[in-house]
């Protein structure tokens, strides 16, 4: 199989998944929107921030843990490799701990934290408690389904992914609906997924397809700084849209109100389904890269690269035309009201917002690009650009003199100046892998 083909099929299959995976939060979305209004929306808006904190962690440990395997692997280094496997699982599960204790005991405080009112502080505390009860279980599935896909069933890891997301949009249906059970049904139904995810992934382990194993080691700082040095930039990703969220919804209830988050509510979770496509392009060219890096296959690298740029480009053109064309229709689907006010700022929101993702698309492959090739460094920079370093401060500013429309701006201005510095780092490590070619 040519190089182009294993490329389109791995990441095909990561796309599918990662929209899949995005359905978590956007069903709830949209149940949420059509069973308890703007409030409830507001509310889901604001909570759903520490979601990304948890993903985030999950794919640090596992997009890091599974980079390493796929080179001691590919170097028959075979016993190296189950002991990332085996620190992975256990950094997981005392970090879902972590989580699982904030939840059961600082999720008042959050609430409070993230901007709730006394109209939506009910809500919000549901929905945060809830979701972070099943943060171990988050975790442990997205390093499941790094590593699965990094030995070599990427179909698997999409089916997982699939199924579960699958499941939480019937789940949500039903509990919100038929069952009357509000916030909770929501969250509830998006913490059983990650389970029902893991049960689908098994398979691979049951069919004996497995090369990882666990293996008797001991857990040192060493050993979780070395894991999770590679996922760094993933994690970084990920975690910038949350801190992203919490920035603009505070910023917003001092603009615009409860109506305003609201209407950030729809632009967010509809670019986190572009994000999670962009996530899914990086993700499925990931495991290649490390594999042909581990090889020194570096004429194989490049072309990886510039594969992964065009289709960037090429998606970044669809999403914005389908913005373009039908952003009226896609902010009615959440509007169950149909309040004017909602349905024109988000509107406004969703063609100004989107332009960003011409540029963000390059930044999140360039930054996945350089990780898998070792350059953790150059990765993490990019990664520390969009986490909030640019489009914060960038945010403030705007929002002061340009209200909504600043918030809008902010959001491609900062991607390109994050871009700028991308093309400078990515040539600098290019040009050594083409003096090695």
């Amino acid at each position: 199989m040519s190089i182009k083909s294993t490329f389109m099929r791995y990441i095909l299959t990561n796309v599918i998944g990662m929209i899949g995976l995005s359905c978590y939060i956007l069903a709830d979305t949209f149940f949420v929107s059509k069973g308890l209004g703007v409030t409830g929306l507001t509310a889901l808006n604001l909570s759903i921030s520490i979601y990304s904190f948890i993903n985030a962690t999950g794919l640090l440990i596992g997009i890091g843990g599974a980079t390493k395997y796929s080179i001691y692997q590919a170097r028959n280094k075979h016993n190296k490799a189950n002991i990332i496997f085996t620190n992975s699982i256990k950094i997981g599960i005392l970090l879902g701990i972590f989580f699982l204790l904030i939840g059961l005991f600082g999720s008042s405080t959050l609430s409070s934290l993230l901007g709730a009112d006394e109209n939506i502080f009910h809500m919000t505390n549901t929905y945060l408690k809830t979701l972070l009860c099943f943060a171990p279980f988050f975790i442990l599935n997205n390093i499941f389904i790094a590593f699965i896909r990094n030995d070599g069933n990427p179909k698997l890891s999409m089916a997982g992914m699939l199924i579960g997301s699958l499941s939480n949009i019937i789940l949500d249906y039903v509990f919100i609906f038929p069952l009357q059970w509000g916030m909770f049904g929501a969250a509830f139904a998006t913490g059983l997924a990650p389970i029902i995810s893991m049960c689908i992934l098994t398979r691979h382990c049951i069919k004996k397809k497995n090369r990882f194993h666990f293996y008797k080691s001991k857990l040192s700082i060493k050993q979780v700084t070395y894991i999770c040095s590679l996922g760094l930039s993933s994690f970084i990703t990920e975690i910038a849209s949350g801190i992203i969220l919490i920035v603009f919804n505070l910023l917003i209830l001092n603009i615009a109100g409860n109506i305003g988050v609201a209407a950030y509510g729809i632009v967010a979770n509809l670019a986190l389904v572009a994000t999670s496509i962009f996530t899914g392009v990086a993700q499925g060219t990931q495991p290649l890269l490390s594999e042909n890096f581990g090889q020194g296959n570096n004429k194989k690298i490049l072309q990886l690269f510039r594969y992964a740029i065009y289709v960037s480009l090429g998606i970044s053109v669809v999403l914005y035309f389908l913005v373009v064309i039908f952003n009226n229709q896609l902010v009615e689907i959440f509007n169950r009201d149909h309040i004017e006010i909602l349905s024109k700022t988000a509107s406004n929101g969703l063609i100004i917002y989107f332009a960003g993702f011409f540029f963000a698309g390059i930044n999140i492959i360039t930054s996945a690009v350089l990780s898998s090739i070792n350059e953790p460094r150059h990765a993490f920079t990019i990664s520390i650009l969009r986490s909030g370093c640019i489009i914060v401060p960038v945010a403030l500013f705007l929002s002061y003199f340009f209200q909504m429309i600043g918030i809008w701006l902010s959001f491609p201005l900062s991607e390109i100046i994050t871009l700028i510095v991308a093309v400078f780092l990515a040539k600098k490590s290019l040009k050594r892998l083409r003096e090695n070619t």
